[in-house]
């Protein structure tokens, strides 16, 4: 294989966005051949813009009967990431997936077991993990330089959204079409490149606020606290409601502190000596240990959607691993499951969770919802949301 036929399941606001780098060659050696959607109007327009060769399909065992790609990119809502990327594995095709990997950790755990049967590539759209200073700060927390964690604070308070953003369509902001709210939409990202960085906490204690800024019945105010297994203390705060909002990402550990925030300068302050010797071996009460403060060069390029694409066709004619594993989607899923379930229980949520525990909880609300929606029908440009770091 020289070039990877490309399917687009899912030609919506995202799904258009893929389609349209895609279809301007953007990505070397890989083509955009065609597209699924329920929405024959989505339909229309991507076989306008793409020409009579790019075919269309209006339903999934259609377009997988068709053979007509190698990879397949899903951009549909939550729920259906999973079922579909098990059915394009069992076709034997590769997979890209949009975020979230799914909308709980026990259909994700599915997904990915039916992607280690299949060989085939599997990888998941976390762009933020290409930012340059992302990966600084991992290299730096990775290699020792920022010492034993000790804390973690992330602040993204800055997603505000409008009312009209959640009338936009019937599944958004419902336990049944989405699954969650600013947990399992806007912050996917955010919390997996927590992880990556900090790695996954011991256990949980969350605090929601559900439909406390707008009309949803879903999650638009979080805070949670969480404990590592070192010892080490996290704070996580997010929300749809707030502006202006606040975009700041803080570790401490026994050499300093790194920060990153929306000015995308990323300081280190950096300890002489480690702060635990000092604390052991300082003659004066009141001193404070010596520090040098310095911006870190993160150098490089990348986080966005392009790069993550080229790197999964890459992995499919070169071999190896695509720049983020579809596997590790689960990672940043399981945080914000324990969240919501910490929430639901009032309680201490251990990881791993609970899955069959958080999957009833999860039913119940659905079952129980008395939310209805009309969608306003209006059209979004979501290249506005895109997050520039």
């Amino acid at each position: 294989m020289d070039k990877v036929r490309f399917g687009i399941i899912g030609f919506g606001g995202m799904g258009a966005a893929h389609g349209d780098y895609l279809g301007k060659s953007e990505v070397p050696n890989a083509e955009l051949v065609a597209a699924c959607d329920v929405d024959p109007a989505r339909l229309k327009v991507a076989k306008e813009k793409f020409g009579e060769k790019f075919q269309v399909f209006d339903n999934a065992d259609a377009f997988f009967a068709a053979k007509a790609v190698d990879a397949v990119l899903i951009a549909t809502p939550h729920y259906f990431h999973p079922p579909l990327a098990i059915k394009a594995f069992q076709n034997g095709l590769h997979v890209l997936t949009e975020k979230p990997a799914g909308v709980y950790t026990k259909q994700v755990r599915e997904m990915n077991e039916a992607a280690a049967k299949s060989g085939k590539v599997f990888g998941i759209m976390f762009q933020m993990r290409t930012t340059p200073a992302y990966q600084k700060i991992r290299d730096l927390v990775g290699s020792g330089e920022l010492g034993e964690l000790r804390r973690s604070v992330f602040f993204c308070t800055d997603w505000f959204r409008s009312q009209c953003y959640y009338d936009s369509g019937t599944w958004r902001a419902t336990w049944g079409g989405e699954g969650g709210g600013v947990l399992i939409n806007q912050c996917p990202h955010s919390l997996d490149i927590w992880q990556w960085t900090s790695g996954l906490p011991k256990r949980v204690r969350a605090f929601c606020g559900f439909g406390k800024h707008h009309n949803i019945e879903v999650e638009d105010d979080v805070t949670a606290y969480v404990e590592y297994a070192n010892g080490a203390t996290g704070l996580f705060v997010t929300t749809t409601g707030e502006a202006p909002g606040t975009y700041r990402f803080e570790l401490s550990g026994d050499r300093g502190k790194l920060t990153f925030d929306n000015s995308n300068i990323l300081k280190f302050c950096r300890t002489r000596v480690s702060v635990a010797q000092y604390t052991r071996e300082s003659t004066q009460a009141f001193a404070t240990p010596e520090c040098w403060t310095c911006e870190v060069p993160p150098g490089g390029s990348g986080g966005n959607h392009v790069t993550v694409t080229r790197g999964f066709v890459n992995a499919i004619l070169k071999g190896g691993k695509p720049i983020i594993p579809g596997e590790e989607g689960i990672r940043s899923l399981e945080i914000s499951n324990a969240m919501l379930l910490s929430a639901w229980t009032d309680s201490w949520v251990e990881l791993p969770i609970n899955e069959d525990l958080f999957l009833a909880k999860l039913q119940e609300r659905i079952k129980s919802s008395k939310f209805k929606k009309t969608a306003s029908g209006q059209t979004m440009d979501f290249s506005t949301s895109f997050r520039p770091t």
